[in-house]
């Protein structure tokens, strides 16, 4: 094979790829419809979604009244990170006391008619007046169709029902039962709480309906969801995000079928939320003040031992008086001691946080040591000083101390419970969530668009898929460059034509009126093929042994018999005279396009049951003679065989300037290879984009091998579309018509 032609055959043909799309509008225009109606459908008969939000305000961790009067706490880091508090909000803690409050451990839903049922009782719902229940569709009663409701406050079960689906049946009057692995196992009624003990299980079953909407018989589908699946479920539907960066403004949503469901799940959140922000900061001021309560009674103690013996020493040694340098050291003893024992007290109270590396603590260590260094300076001008002074100096110096820290660690306690009783968290509720006013799934106009492309997209693969299984020849160029045999002519496919067989289907008996195109639509392009074809045959015949042709092809229903009786009207407006044959004796119709019947026929003829002159019809509309088949026989190839047949043809022959015959298929009898070596031209019809190569090779070698003369083939019923257009020559371009 020549390589330029390889080549161009794997070349990408963008034309030919739009023609493919062009001939198969029809076809993606129907997936694009259906997609668009499923689009439509499904944007129009979903649940809607609606989303509930609520805002929340984090503030940075401010110092309390306690920490402000304490230097130390700017050794301790306050400020809290936000996606810590947002995992708080998603923790078992807040969630689980959501899930306690509101119930959302028990699900109670109506049981709805399977795939349509939730979106017809939506539908029904709106022409219902007021909260009036919804009349069952075609007697299944025990769905929900409209208007159901039910509110359970208690359901409690074993723990391996847990998560199981549990029936409840309305009976009737505020009256329920339950059904459980279609068993009985609770009656009950409205407003009242119901206990049974079931077989085989410890645990009884508790339920408690507060609200029962429904028409008896009704359906509702119970389950006690354990406190993992609640939460996991919650988790699911529940999103928290910050707004902006380092905003600390936190955003509460969920979305959900029920609006109202929704925006109580979200407050809930918050409010609890808030609650235990609450809660800790009180528990902090509680366990400092905790703490401080435990050193007072201790300090008082101290304070009134050390004034008793300063007072005692004083008396046995008269007043003594300390001069100004002596005063100067106790103030600052005092001063040093009072903030090392505030410093140790501090960090006692962080050693129950901390360890002994924790920064905070080794800065407290430092501290205290510069300060004691600070004190055992002035140690060593005390002990210069009189032995009485030093000892007034001492015995002053912890009243003093003690009175100092117990002044304090009072005015603390003080302050902590002034704190405790005013305490505010750091979080602040800024939106609560309110009631959705429009769903925001599903957006139609986007599953719409989205229905549209993707019907597009599935009809051009549809359109690709189906040009890329469709085996059938395409080109008849390929048939002449296969089987080696010209193409005669190539009849395009008529509307006129395909209107006409369905006249002729609808017809039970013959009547005057002939289904033939060229007598319908002379100047049909299909017709005009046929003038073509005619106008080869002149020249085929100038070497023939006789003047019969016989059509035949691979297969049935590839439009033989439309181009036979065709063929013969046009031969015979041409001035021929014309004898058509219908040669198919198994399953023939010729006659039906000719409006006769089927007997006295070629059967007949050859079994010698008629002579010749009974057996031919004039049809005086398309001037031609026609032999019907006659009544089928049980075996037609050995009739054909017989040498009556070979003699009617040489009969036939001299008194008709062409004989065409109607022959069976090649591939389904042998009897189209037994008339075609009776006649000169053999001509094999192949229909458009119905038969691959294989079959067309096994035809024409079966055709040869008997012994016919095939001349040539006809390419009938090529589509008239724009990829067709390019096979040039074997299509017409022009529409030559009269104009009116």
């Amino acid at each position: 094979m020549d390589p330029t032609i390889v080549s161009s055959e794997d070349e990408i043909d963008l034309g030919e790829l739009l023609d493919i799309l062009a001939d198969n509008k029809k076809l993606i225009a129907v997936i694009t419809f259906i997609a668009c109606v499923t689009g439509i459908a499904f944007a129009y008969l979903s649940k809607p979604i609606f989303r509930a939000d609520g805002l929340l305000q984090i503030k940075e961790n401010s110092p309390s009244m306690i920490e402000q009067l304490d230097s130390l706490t700017s050794f301790i880091e306050s400020k809290t990170p936000v996606q810590a508090e947002i995992e708080l909000i998603k923790s078992r803690m807040i969630l689980g006391k959501t899930i306690e409050n509101l119930h959302l451990d028990v699900i109670a839903i109506p049981k709805f008619f399977p795939l349509v049922g939730n979106s017809v009782a939506r539908l029904l719902q709106r022409f219902n007046e007021g909260d009036s229940l919804s009349m069952p569709l075609l007697g299944f009663s025990q769905y929900a169709w409209g208007g159901e409701a039910i509110q359970v406050d208690t359901l409690e079960v074993p723990a391996s029902w847990k998560n199981e689906v549990i029936v409840l049946q309305a009976t009737g009057k505020n009256q329920y039962r339950l059904i459980y692995q279609d068993e009985i196992i609770l009656e009950g009624e409205v407003g009242k709480l119901a206990i049974k003990k079931p077989e085989g299980y410890s645990e009884p079953i508790k339920i408690f309906i507060a609200n029962l909407k429904a028409r008896p018989e009704t359906l509702f589908t119970l389950i006690r969801r354990s406190e993992g699946e609640a939460l996991r479920l919650l988790k699911e539907v529940l999103s928290v995000t910050e707004v902006g960066k380092n905003t600390g403004i936190l955003e509460l949503s969920m979305e959900s079928e029920k609006p109202e469901e929704a925006v109580r799940i979200i407050n809930e959140i918050a409010n609890t939320y808030l609650q235990q922000n609450v809660e800790q900061k009180s528990a902090e001021s509680q366990k400092t003040l905790e703490f401080l309560e435990k050193q007072l009674p201790a300090l008082k103690e101290q304070l009134e031992t050390a004034i008793n013996v300063l007072n005692n020493y004083r008396i046995r040694k008269g007043s003594i008086n300390l001069d100004l340098e002596t005063q100067n050291i106790l103030t600052s003893t005092v001063e040093l001691s009072t903030q090392v024992t505030l410093l140790q007290q501090k960090r006692d109270e962080l050693r129950q946080k901390f360890t002994e590396s924790h920064p905070s603590i080794v800065a407290i260590d430092k501290q205290i040591g510069r300060l004691q260094a600070q004190i055992n300076a002035l140690d060593k001008k005390i002990g210069v000083l009189p032995e009485t002074q030093q000892i007034i100096l001492r015995l002053s110096r912890d009243v003093e101390v003690n009175s100092e820290l117990y002044t304090t660690l009072l005015n603390h306690a003080q302050t902590i419970r002034v704190a405790k009783a005013g305490t505010v968290g750091n979080v602040r509720i800024v939106d609560y969530a309110i009631p959705p006013e429009l769903p925001v799934k599903p957006k139609k106009i986007l599953v719409m668009a989205i229905a549209l492309m993707a019907g597009l997209l599935l009809g051009v693969i549809a359109a690709f898929a189906r040009r890329s299984l469709n085996r059938g020849i395409k080109d008849p160029n390929i048939i002449e460059r296969v089987l080696n045999i010209p193409v005669y002519t190539t009849i395009q496919h008529s509307q006129t034509q395909k209107l006409l067989e369905k006249k002729l289907k609808g017809k039970s008996k013959p009547d005057n009126h002939f289904p033939l195109l060229a007598l319908e639509d002379p100047e049909d392009l299909a017709v005009e093929s046929l003038r073509s074809l005619r106008t080869t045959l002149h020249f085929a015949f100038l070497e023939a042994s006789n003047n019969i042709i016989m059509i035949t092809g691979p297969s049935p229903g590839i439009g033989k018999t439309f181009v036979a009786a065709n063929l013969a009207t046009v031969m015979a407006i041409a001035g021929k005279k014309i004898l058509l044959i219908d040669g198919d004796l198994r399953r023939g119709t010729l006659h039906k396009y000719l409006c006769q019947d089927r007997d006295n026929g070629l059967s007949e003829l050859i079994s010698q049951a008629i002579d010749l002159d009974e057996v031919i019809k004039p049809i005086l509309q398309a001037n031609i003679d026609f032999v019907s088949t006659g009544k089928i026989p049980p075996n037609p190839s050995e009739l054909l065989l017989h040498e009556r047949f070979e003699h009617f043809l040489e009969t036939a022959s001299k008194r008709y300037d062409l004989i065409i015959i109607d022959s069976p298929p090649i591939l389904a009898a042998t009897d189209a290879a037994i008339i075609g070596r009776l006649a000169s031209v053999s001509l094999m019809v192949v229909k458009a984009e119905t038969h691959p190569e294989r079959e067309l090779e096994q035809s024409a070698k079966k055709l040869v091998q008997a012994g016919v003369n095939l001349k040539g083939v006809i390419f009938n019923d090529m589509p008239g579309t724009l990829l067709n257009q390019r096979y040039g020559q074997y299509v017409y371009q022009y529409d030559y018509r009269r104009k009116e």
